[in-house]
């Protein structure tokens, strides 16, 4: 079309199709057939079968097309941002959590809160640490923030609850000293990449 042509709004001049739609029912007795009439149509029987036949495949074949939840789980990402894992260092034990409190200053929600406290040994330690999941938006900043790599989300995503108030204590998120063999060193969100090392540059005043 032509710019004179797009620019020329009379109607008149166009080309139409008039499709032939009937007139409109309008008794009641008119009404009720024409529902009679479009209800008895091929393709009510069409969807019908269609439906029919998965329902007998998924009863007696065994196909179905769904996950037997919770008996079977879709595989998730492991960037994927589900409830918190708090590491622990794998030669001493010891948790990784230093009580920066960059964590809790950088929740948006604000539902991280901790205490810190210094052990016999002077060392900064947590004394209480816990997350409302009732408030948590899962958006990570805690995780990207943490200088030690000790707050990650790990792959837990059931967190349902008949309480609203759902908190999180630290002994909850921390790695079970049965399964600290199972710990894996970088994973969930938040851990760096496993070519990190790559990436870094030396600064100008590097010597």
């Amino acid at each position: 079309m032509s710019l004179e042509q797009f620019k020329n709004r009379n109607v008149g001049t166009q080309n139409y199709t008039t499709l032939d739609v009937g007139t409109p029912p309008e008794t009641g007795t008119d009404k009720f057939l024409q529902i009679i009439r479009r209800a008895v149509k091929g393709e009510l029987f069409v969807g019908l079968w269609v439906v029919m036949r998965t329902m007998l495949q998924a009863l007696f074949k065994n196909d179905m097309h769904t996950v037997k939840y919770p008996l079977e789980k879709l595989p998730i990402s492991p960037r994927y941002r589900a409830i918190h894992d708090m590491l622990i260092l794998l030669e001493s034990g010891n948790y990784r959590c230093i009580g920066c409190g960059l964590c809790e200053k950088i929740c948006i929600s604000n539902c991280i809160s901790m205490d810190t406290r210094y052990d016999e040994n002077q060392r900064k330690e947590v004394s209480e640490y816990t997350i409302n999941f009732g408030r948590c938006i899962f958006c990570g900043y805690c995780a990207e923030v943490c200088p030690e790599l000790a707050i990650v989300h790990g792959p837990r995503y059931e967190n349902a609850s008949e309480q609203r108030a759902g908190f999180s204590l630290f002994e909850d998120m921390l790695t079970p000293i049965d399964k600290l063999n199972l710990q894996q060193e970088y994973d969930g969100f938040g851990a760096i990449s496993p070519n990190a090392d790559e990436n870094i540059k030396q600064t100008p005043l590097a010597y």
